[in-house]
Protein backbone atom coordinates (compact mmCIF):
# COMPACT_ATOMS: atom_id res chain seq x y z
CA UNK A 1 0.00 0.00 0.00
CA UNK A 2 1.13 2.99 -0.82
CA UNK A 3 1.22 5.54 1.76
CA UNK A 4 0.19 9.53 2.16
CA UNK A 5 2.77 12.01 2.86
CA UNK A 6 1.09 15.30 4.86
CA UNK A 7 -2.01 16.32 3.70
CA UNK A 8 -1.78 14.78 0.11
CA UNK A 9 -5.46 12.67 0.82
CA UNK A 10 -6.37 12.72 -2.88
CA UNK A 11 -2.93 10.02 -3.51
CA UNK A 12 -4.59 7.03 -4.94
CA UNK A 13 -4.59 3.42 -2.85
CA UNK A 14 -3.29 0.34 -4.42
CA UNK A 15 -4.25 -3.05 -2.30
CA UNK A 16 -1.77 -6.09 -3.35
CA UNK A 17 -4.07 -9.29 -3.62
CA UNK A 18 -2.78 -12.39 -1.47
CA UNK A 19 -2.50 -15.43 -4.13
CA UNK A 20 -3.33 -17.74 -0.74
CA UNK A 21 -6.55 -16.44 -0.50
CA UNK A 22 -9.07 -18.25 -2.40
CA UNK A 23 -11.84 -15.83 -4.04
CA UNK A 24 -15.15 -16.12 -2.49
CA UNK A 25 -17.84 -17.93 -4.38
CA UNK A 26 -18.99 -21.84 -5.40
CA UNK A 27 -16.12 -24.00 -6.68
CA UNK A 28 -16.20 -24.85 -10.14
CA UNK A 29 -18.65 -28.10 -11.18
CA UNK A 30 -16.80 -30.46 -13.13
CA UNK A 31 -17.42 -30.65 -16.89
CA UNK A 32 -20.74 -32.49 -18.25
CA UNK A 33 -19.28 -35.29 -19.75
CA UNK A 34 -22.50 -35.93 -22.29
CA UNK A 35 -20.27 -34.36 -24.93
CA UNK A 36 -17.62 -37.15 -24.61
CA UNK A 37 -19.70 -40.38 -25.13
CA UNK A 38 -17.43 -43.21 -23.61
CA UNK A 39 -15.45 -41.16 -21.13
CA UNK A 40 -15.56 -41.48 -17.26
CA UNK A 41 -17.12 -38.80 -15.15
CA UNK A 42 -15.07 -37.75 -11.69
CA UNK A 43 -15.50 -40.24 -8.99
CA UNK A 44 -16.23 -38.10 -6.26
CA UNK A 45 -18.71 -36.76 -6.20
CA UNK A 46 -20.60 -37.49 -9.55
CA UNK A 47 -20.35 -41.27 -9.81
CA UNK A 48 -20.02 -42.01 -6.23
CA UNK A 49 -23.70 -39.64 -5.94
CA UNK A 50 -25.20 -41.54 -8.36
CA UNK A 51 -23.95 -44.84 -7.54
CA UNK A 52 -25.78 -43.91 -3.46
CA UNK A 53 -28.87 -42.92 -5.10
CA UNK A 54 -29.18 -46.09 -7.14
CA UNK A 55 -28.09 -48.24 -4.28
CA UNK A 56 -31.02 -46.36 -2.22
CA UNK A 57 -33.48 -47.17 -5.04
CA UNK A 58 -33.00 -50.81 -5.07
CA UNK A 59 -32.67 -51.14 -1.13
CA UNK A 60 -35.92 -49.54 -0.89
CA UNK A 61 -37.31 -51.69 -3.25
CA UNK A 62 -36.09 -54.67 -1.85
CA UNK A 63 -37.58 -53.67 1.46
CA UNK A 64 -41.18 -53.15 -0.20
CA UNK A 65 -40.75 -56.54 -2.14
CA UNK A 66 -39.62 -58.18 1.40
CA UNK A 67 -42.59 -56.47 3.22
CA UNK A 68 -44.87 -57.46 0.65
CA UNK A 69 -43.91 -60.94 0.69
CA UNK A 70 -42.42 -62.19 3.97
CA UNK A 71 -40.97 -65.36 4.36
CA UNK A 72 -43.72 -67.89 5.23
CA UNK A 73 -43.32 -69.13 8.56
CA UNK A 74 -42.84 -73.64 8.92
CA UNK A 75 -43.50 -76.47 10.71
CA UNK A 76 -41.66 -76.06 14.77
CA UNK A 77 -38.22 -77.79 14.54
CA UNK A 78 -38.74 -81.27 14.68
CA UNK A 79 -35.63 -83.45 14.77
CA UNK A 80 -37.57 -86.40 14.78
CA UNK A 81 -38.90 -85.50 11.56
CA UNK A 82 -37.31 -87.40 8.37
CA UNK A 83 -39.87 -85.87 6.04
CA UNK A 84 -39.21 -82.00 6.91
CA UNK A 85 -37.49 -80.30 3.95
CA UNK A 86 -35.39 -77.07 5.32
CA UNK A 87 -35.57 -74.19 2.81
CA UNK A 88 -34.10 -70.85 3.35
CA UNK A 89 -35.75 -67.30 2.59
CA UNK A 90 -35.75 -66.97 -1.55
CA UNK A 91 -33.09 -64.56 -1.90
CA UNK A 92 -30.53 -67.11 -0.60
CA UNK A 93 -31.78 -69.98 -2.81
CA UNK A 94 -28.76 -69.78 -5.05
CA UNK A 95 -26.23 -70.32 -2.53
CA UNK A 96 -28.63 -72.82 -0.76
CA UNK A 97 -28.39 -74.68 -4.38
CA UNK A 98 -24.44 -74.23 -4.80
CA UNK A 99 -24.08 -75.80 -1.42
CA UNK A 100 -25.30 -79.06 -3.24
CA UNK A 101 -22.30 -79.90 -5.22
CA UNK A 102 -20.31 -82.01 -4.47
CA UNK A 103 -16.96 -79.67 -5.40
CA UNK A 104 -18.71 -77.13 -2.90
CA UNK A 105 -19.93 -79.16 -0.29
CA UNK A 106 -18.42 -82.21 2.15
CA UNK A 107 -14.37 -82.02 1.96
CA UNK A 108 -14.92 -78.54 -0.10
CA UNK A 109 -17.22 -77.34 2.45
CA UNK A 110 -15.20 -74.34 3.47
CA UNK A 111 -14.66 -73.45 -0.52
CA UNK A 112 -18.48 -73.56 -1.38
CA UNK A 113 -19.46 -71.32 2.18
CA UNK A 114 -16.47 -69.08 2.35
CA UNK A 115 -14.70 -69.35 -0.91
CA UNK A 116 -17.04 -68.54 -3.55
CA UNK A 117 -19.21 -66.29 -1.99
CA UNK A 118 -16.07 -64.44 -0.78
CA UNK A 119 -14.43 -64.18 -4.07
CA UNK A 120 -17.83 -62.89 -5.77
CA UNK A 121 -18.23 -60.54 -2.90
CA UNK A 122 -14.92 -58.99 -2.44
CA UNK A 123 -14.67 -58.94 -6.42
CA UNK A 124 -17.95 -56.44 -6.45
CA UNK A 125 -16.32 -54.34 -3.73
CA UNK A 126 -12.79 -53.91 -5.24
CA UNK A 127 -14.53 -53.01 -8.64
CA UNK A 128 -13.31 -49.36 -8.53
CA UNK A 129 -9.94 -50.16 -7.77
CA UNK A 130 -9.60 -52.95 -10.09
CA UNK A 131 -11.08 -51.41 -13.30
CA UNK A 132 -9.67 -48.23 -13.61
CA UNK A 133 -10.78 -47.83 -17.43
CA UNK A 134 -12.28 -44.65 -18.05
CA UNK A 135 -14.62 -46.47 -21.01
CA UNK A 136 -18.45 -46.10 -19.57
CA UNK A 137 -20.04 -48.60 -22.25
CA UNK A 138 -20.55 -52.08 -21.41
CA UNK A 139 -19.76 -53.50 -25.08
CA UNK A 140 -16.49 -52.09 -24.68
CA UNK A 141 -15.51 -53.13 -21.63
CA UNK A 142 -15.85 -57.64 -22.37
CA UNK A 143 -14.13 -58.56 -19.10
CA UNK A 144 -16.20 -56.69 -16.80
CA UNK A 145 -19.59 -57.06 -18.72
CA UNK A 146 -19.12 -60.59 -19.32
CA UNK A 147 -18.09 -61.40 -15.40
CA UNK A 148 -21.21 -59.61 -14.77
CA UNK A 149 -23.73 -61.51 -17.38
CA UNK A 150 -22.30 -64.98 -16.30
CA UNK A 151 -22.82 -63.59 -12.70
CA UNK A 152 -26.83 -62.98 -13.13
CA UNK A 153 -27.60 -65.94 -15.04
CA UNK A 154 -25.88 -68.53 -12.44
CA UNK A 155 -27.90 -66.79 -9.65
CA UNK A 156 -30.97 -67.19 -11.57
CA UNK A 157 -30.42 -70.70 -13.04
CA UNK A 158 -29.36 -71.61 -9.46
CA UNK A 159 -32.49 -70.28 -8.21
CA UNK A 160 -34.80 -72.01 -10.46
CA UNK A 161 -33.38 -75.02 -9.56
CA UNK A 162 -33.42 -74.63 -6.30
CA UNK A 163 -37.31 -74.13 -6.32
CA UNK A 164 -38.05 -76.76 -8.96
CA UNK A 165 -36.07 -79.36 -6.91
CA UNK A 166 -38.32 -77.78 -3.61
CA UNK A 167 -41.59 -78.49 -5.07
CA UNK A 168 -40.39 -81.77 -6.44
CA UNK A 169 -39.53 -83.23 -2.96
CA UNK A 170 -42.89 -81.48 -1.54
CA UNK A 171 -44.66 -83.36 -4.19
CA UNK A 172 -42.86 -86.70 -3.76
CA UNK A 173 -43.18 -86.57 0.11
CA UNK A 174 -46.83 -85.40 -0.21
CA UNK A 175 -46.09 -82.57 2.80
CA UNK A 176 -47.99 -79.71 2.50
CA UNK A 177 -46.39 -76.59 3.62
CA UNK A 178 -47.32 -74.79 6.46
CA UNK A 179 -48.33 -71.22 4.66
CA UNK A 180 -50.13 -73.40 1.72
CA UNK A 181 -51.69 -75.43 4.58
CA UNK A 182 -53.36 -71.92 6.47
CA UNK A 183 -54.64 -70.20 3.05
CA UNK A 184 -56.65 -73.33 2.39
CA UNK A 185 -58.04 -73.97 6.15
CA UNK A 186 -59.05 -69.77 5.78
CA UNK A 187 -60.49 -70.27 2.94
CA UNK A 188 -62.34 -72.98 3.88
CA UNK A 189 -63.23 -71.68 6.98
CA UNK A 190 -64.56 -68.16 5.35
CA UNK A 191 -66.91 -70.39 2.31
CA UNK A 192 -68.36 -72.35 5.56
CA UNK A 193 -69.49 -68.50 7.09
CA UNK A 194 -67.07 -69.05 10.42
CA UNK A 195 -65.22 -66.47 9.45
CA UNK A 196 -60.96 -66.23 9.18
CA UNK A 197 -59.30 -69.07 10.36
CA UNK A 198 -57.04 -68.40 13.74
CA UNK A 199 -53.77 -71.13 14.33
CA UNK A 200 -54.63 -72.83 17.59
CA UNK A 201 -58.17 -71.79 18.06
CA UNK A 202 -59.78 -74.58 15.70
CA UNK A 203 -61.93 -77.29 17.49
CA UNK A 204 -59.72 -79.71 19.40
CA UNK A 205 -60.90 -83.25 18.59
CA UNK A 206 -60.41 -85.63 21.87
CA UNK A 207 -59.50 -89.09 21.52
CA UNK A 208 -61.23 -92.24 21.61
CA UNK A 209 -60.53 -94.88 24.34
CA UNK A 210 -57.26 -93.42 25.48
CA UNK A 211 -56.20 -96.02 27.23
CA UNK A 212 -57.13 -98.46 24.68
CA UNK A 213 -53.44 -101.45 24.25
CA UNK A 214 -53.74 -99.71 20.73
CA UNK A 215 -52.38 -96.97 22.03
CA UNK A 216 -49.21 -98.27 23.51
CA UNK A 217 -48.50 -100.15 20.35
CA UNK A 218 -47.47 -96.82 18.53
CA UNK A 219 -45.65 -95.38 21.12
CA UNK A 220 -43.51 -98.66 21.10
CA UNK A 221 -43.66 -98.50 16.86
CA UNK A 222 -42.57 -94.38 17.72
CA UNK A 223 -45.70 -93.13 15.65
CA UNK A 224 -45.60 -90.34 18.17
CA UNK A 225 -42.24 -88.96 16.95
CA UNK A 226 -44.15 -87.83 13.93
CA UNK A 227 -47.75 -87.80 15.05
CA UNK A 228 -47.06 -85.85 18.33
CA UNK A 229 -47.78 -87.39 21.95
CA UNK A 230 -51.40 -87.55 22.04
CA UNK A 231 -51.93 -87.65 18.03
CA UNK A 232 -52.41 -84.28 17.91
CA UNK A 233 -50.03 -83.78 14.86
CA UNK A 234 -46.98 -82.07 14.49
CA UNK A 235 -44.46 -82.95 11.28
CA UNK A 236 -47.32 -85.28 10.44
CA UNK A 237 -51.31 -84.93 10.66
CA UNK A 238 -52.63 -85.44 13.89
CA UNK A 239 -54.88 -88.80 13.58
CA UNK A 240 -57.56 -87.34 15.89
CA UNK A 241 -60.48 -87.75 14.18
CA UNK A 242 -59.16 -90.25 11.30
CA UNK A 243 -61.78 -92.62 11.51
CA UNK A 244 -63.65 -89.90 9.53
CA UNK A 245 -61.27 -90.22 6.99
CA UNK A 246 -60.13 -93.38 6.63
CA UNK A 247 -61.91 -96.30 6.92
CA UNK A 248 -60.28 -99.60 8.57
CA UNK A 249 -59.03 -101.42 5.43
CA UNK A 250 -57.35 -97.59 4.09
CA UNK A 251 -55.46 -97.76 7.75
CA UNK A 252 -54.37 -101.23 7.99
CA UNK A 253 -52.82 -100.40 3.72
CA UNK A 254 -51.06 -97.72 5.20
CA UNK A 255 -49.64 -98.63 8.25
CA UNK A 256 -48.51 -101.91 6.45
CA UNK A 257 -47.60 -100.58 3.50
CA UNK A 258 -46.55 -96.61 3.95
CA UNK A 259 -47.58 -93.91 2.45
CA UNK A 260 -46.52 -90.83 0.25
CA UNK A 261 -43.09 -92.21 -1.38
CA UNK A 262 -41.84 -92.79 2.79
CA UNK A 263 -43.33 -90.25 4.58
CA UNK A 264 -45.11 -92.18 6.37
CA UNK A 265 -43.06 -95.36 6.90
CA UNK A 266 -43.76 -99.14 6.02
CA UNK A 267 -44.29 -101.12 9.36
CA UNK A 268 -44.42 -104.11 7.94
CA UNK A 269 -42.17 -106.47 9.67
CA UNK A 270 -42.01 -104.27 12.33
CA UNK A 271 -45.08 -104.87 13.51
CA UNK A 272 -47.04 -108.28 13.09
CA UNK A 273 -50.64 -108.73 11.27
CA UNK A 274 -52.26 -109.12 14.69
CA UNK A 275 -50.91 -105.41 15.90
CA UNK A 276 -51.64 -103.61 12.95
CA UNK A 277 -55.00 -105.17 13.09
CA UNK A 278 -55.70 -103.46 16.28
CA UNK A 279 -53.86 -100.25 15.77
CA UNK A 280 -55.96 -99.61 12.54
CA UNK A 281 -59.10 -100.78 14.39
CA UNK A 282 -58.73 -98.71 17.13
CA UNK A 283 -58.01 -95.64 14.63
CA UNK A 284 -60.99 -96.26 12.84
CA UNK A 285 -63.01 -95.36 15.78
CA UNK A 286 -60.95 -91.83 16.24
CA UNK A 287 -64.09 -90.29 15.14
CA UNK A 288 -65.13 -86.27 15.92
CA UNK A 289 -68.93 -87.94 16.71
CA UNK A 290 -67.48 -90.37 18.81
CA UNK A 291 -65.50 -88.37 21.29
CA UNK A 292 -68.32 -85.63 21.91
Amino acid sequence: MAHGHGNRSNEKVVYVGDSRIRKPGPRPAPPDYTAFPGKSEAFIPNFLLKEWMAGVVVLVGFLVLTIAEPAPLGYPADPLNGSFIPMPDWYFLFIYQLLKYPYTSEDFIVLGTIGIPGIAFGALLLVPFLDTGKERRFYRRPITSSLMIVSLIASVYLTWVSWHHYTEELEKSGVVPEHIEREEKNKESIESGKGRWIPGKEKTVALVKPDDPAFEIMKKAQCIACHGGELEGGGAPSLRGIGDTLSKDELVDTITNGRANGAMPSFKGTLSEAEIDQVATWLSEQKAEAAE
